[in-house]
């Protein structure tokens, strides 16, 4: 309930894109859009520093308000640092990261007892001037793995892994929208992630045997389903 209160006390929220209306709907004072989206126009980190403060020294809540949770991958650091740099006051409120959601939306633990012990988080974006993601190594090493801003990477991101060792079979989850109403979950595996249709939607790619049941499943569901058809 903490979020909620803080969003209809703040005299000004900084919101991202991904943000759902319904969220949105509990703000009562201004609203700033600063979303980032890949392939769209985006405000620069430096400028949503610069009204972060500006909008500290003026009011006297002031929210940035991140889809997801703000302390994974979502440069939380970078505006921590720059507010406490000029004395802002700054408290961080836990939201519900995309892998998490995605996994209440399945009912699929990211962990199991005797089967997946350990998780990694991933993304293989870097931006201009970064060094290069060691998502790879990571996620070799995990026995499940999220991969985050990848969707439109996934024939490479399948063809890396594969290359690196992983088993062709490899269960995958492809997750749009988790948590949402129009959320929508695919199945399907490493050697035939790119036979799926580009999602449109932001969407979160999980690889691992946590997923081999759901995915046998939708597979057996899809065949009896397409029988009758084409039967007819």
């Amino acid at each position: 309930m903490r979020p909620a209160r803080l969003l209809g006390e703040a005299d000004i929220v900084f919101h991202d894109a991904l943000v759902p209306r319904e969220i949105l709907d509990l703000i009562k004072g201004r609203k700033v859009p600063v979303g980032k989206r890949s392939g769209r126009f985006s405000t620069a980190q430096q400028f949503i520093n610069k009204q972060l403060l500006d909008a500290a020294k003026r009011y006297r809540t002031v929210v940035r308000l991140k889809g997801g949770d703000p302390m994974l991958f979502g440069r939380a650091h970078e505006e921590i640092a720059f507010l406490k740099k000029h004395s802002i006051e700054v408290e961080v409120v836990p939201g519900v990261t995309a892998a998490l959601a995605a996994s209440a939306e399945m009912q699929i633990s990211l962990t199991r007892r005797g089967e997946a012990r350990s998780v990694a988080f991933v993304t293989p974006r870097v931006g201009a001037g970064e060094r290069e993601s060691s998502w790879l190594k990571a996620a070799l090493a995990a026995d499940t793995v999220a991969i985050y801003m990848a969707a439109g990477e996934a024939e490479a991101i399948a063809k890396a892994l594969i290359d690196a060792g992983k088993p062709a079979r490899t269960p995958v989850a492809v997750v749009e929208r988790a948590s949402l109403p129009d959320a929508k979950v695919s199945f399907t595996t490493l050697a035939k992630l790119h036979l799926l249709e580009a999602p449109v939607a932001p969407a979160l790619i999980l690889v691992g045997e946590v997923y081999r049941e759901a995915a046998a499943a939708a597979a057996e569901a899809e065949r009896i389903w397409r029988t009758p058809s084409q039967s007819a």
